[in-house]
């Protein structure tokens, strides 16, 4: 059975699910998405822009589902596109595999985690700038677009990847307890009415990129979320996924 911690290669190579693992837990939401409407169009999409030879990233769309089961979910980051540049994106927002080099909004995440925490910045290449620890440790990096193509970012913006990634965040917060939801500058923010605040901590800052890190109204340089994810989690530690 594959180590599904392992960096999968290169690019997508199919536009079919069956070829996308998931966690059991997730299975049927993503099933009942990609046999409705709004997912077989999707799937046509994919299908065309590969059978026109278009370069699609990730390898594997769905990871961030393969790696944090509904259950183990504690945090929620959103992120809004894969990384667009070759051998970047792994499938898990704001991540990069292994070797990589940190694209500027990773680098302030680990800057802001230094500051707030105290914690190191990994070590290169190993794991660098790849987030799979934190995904197999109950923290769903969820894009909310799963594929783009080479070079065009928002490319796939649109095309129907936004009905599932809504449909994740809602399940999330309705049959979960106590998740902390990060969300980083305004598109994550226009995610907020999908979330339940009196039962879960939604924690809302600037997005990491340098252009908006350190200004106002909310600088993610300074922010504090890790420190009070790690404290909203240390008050409910006991809370169960779905």
């Amino acid at each position: 059975m594959p180590d599904a911690s392992a960096t999968p290669p290169g690019r997508l190579q199919s536009a079919d699910p069956r070829d996308w693992p998931v966690a059991p837990g997730w299975q049927g939401l993503v099933a009942r998405f990609f046999a409705s409407q709004a997912g077989s169009q999707l799937l046509g999409f994919l299908q065309q822009r590969l059978a026109a030879g278009a370069t699609i990233y990730p390898p594997q769309p769905l990871r961030a589902l393969e790696l944090t089961p509904p259950e183990a979910v504690r945090v929620v980051i959103l992120g809004q596109d894969p990384y667009h540049g070759p051998g970047q994106a792994e499938g898990l927002a704001f991540s990069v595999a292994p070797g990589v080099a940190l694209p500027p909004s990773l680098r302030n995440i680990f800057k802001e985690l230094q500051r707030d925490l105290g914690e190191p910045q990994p070590p290169f290449p190993l794991p660098g700038g790849s987030l799979v620890r934190w995904a197999r440790h109950g923290v769903l990096l969820l894009n909310t677009c799963l594929t783009v193509e080479q070079g065009q970012p928002a490319s796939h913006a649109g095309q129907g990847w936004e009905v599932l990634t809504d449909a994740i965040i809602k399940t999330v917060s309705d049959h979960s307890e106590n998740v902390v939801f990060m969300l980083w500058g305004s598109h994550a923010q226009s995610k907020r009415a999908l979330i339940d605040g009196s039962r879960h901590l939604v924690l809302c800052a600037n997005h990491p990129s340098p252009f908006s890190a350190l200004r106002p109204p909310v600088p993610f340089i300074g922010c504090g979320h890790f420190s009070q994810a790690r404290a909203w989690r240390e008050q409910h530690p006991k809370s169960s996924g779905c």
